[in-house]
């Protein structure tokens, strides 16, 4: 959701299934995410995280599927 007048500065974040994420810069990044590279406006981050995430599927999903093909 977006919210008016929202000036903060966000981290593109990374968990280790590969999933994609922002959290504010200045807060603590919770344990399971680290930082993916890309800081910006959550209109930015967002729309990065749409250019890069196209693929949905949980990491493990994707290397289970692959095993099984």
């Amino acid at each position: 959701m977006e919210e008016p007048g929202d000036r903060r500065r966000y981290h593109v974040v990374l968990n280790d299934e590969e999933q994609y994420s922002i959290w504010p810069i200045g807060s603590e990044i919770p344990a399971g995410w680290r930082p993916a590279g890309f800081d910006g406006d959550r209109a930015r981050c967002l729309a990065h995280i749409d250019e890069i995430w196209t693929d949905l599927r949980p990491r493990s999903l994707r290397e289970w599927l692959a095993v099984q093909g």
